[in-house]
């Protein structure tokens, strides 16, 4: 629980990524799932589907806990802007690495922040820009078996073995391609009362 001076801070998520990232900036929180349909809409671009998501995901929560400040964020892997979401099998982690290799793959984070005393949510997406290196089918079998990413956007987790299949990442926030964008929600957190450090 929030303590009288400090404000109810939730994270609306499930990602265990998430998580850990949140607790670098020290603060106490809860986390929680929202319940929303993450299919892209007919014609929507990986970016706006990243945004959408973070807010859709922010939105919901608090209009469960009306005096929390809910933090939404989503991610969205993009080859050439095609969508490329969570796997949820193995056989479709290895297809996605197969159309990633030698590729560069934009990774949209959408971050939305929502609070009592803001006159509307606080949205931006960060967009990570990742070369992957030429992957042979036995290094991406490998992999995936090494690594559970049946439930990552793009099938690859950079904070982890991820990192081996890649040549250069490019970003303003190095958090924002594990799928918070630190930097982004520490000057959104300040405007919603909850200053840092």
């Amino acid at each position: 629980m929030a303590s009288s001076t400090s404000p109810l801070l939730i994270l609306a998520s499930s990602s265990p990524w998430r998580r850990q990232l949140l607790r670098q900036l020290q603060v106490r929180f809860e986390a929680t799932s929202p319940d929303i349909d993450e299919s892209p809409r007919d014609g929507e671009a990986p970016i706006e589907l990243a945004r959408r998501l973070a807010q859709t995901k922010a939105e919901s929560i608090a209009e469960a806990w009306p005096e929390a400040i809910v933090i939404g964020a989503d991610q969205v892997a993009d080859v050439d802007g095609e969508i490329l979401g969570k796997p949820g099998t193995a056989e479709r982690a290895r297809a996605q690495l197969r159309k990633q290799s030698g590729r560069t793959v934009a990774f949209h984070s959408g971050l939305c922040v929502c609070a009592p005393r803001l006159t509307g949510p606080l949205i931006t997406v960060e967009t990570v820009t990742t070369r992957f290196r030429e992957l042979s089918d036995a290094q991406i079998a490998r992999y995936v078996e090494a690594e559970d990413v049946t439930a990552t956007a793009g099938s690859i987790k950079s904070e982890g073995l991820g990192i081996t299949l890649v040549e250069s990442i490019e970003s303003r926030d190095p958090s924002a391609l594990v799928g918070l964008p630190l930097i982004a929600l520490r000057g959104f957190l300040e405007q919603a009362g909850l200053a840092l450090p």
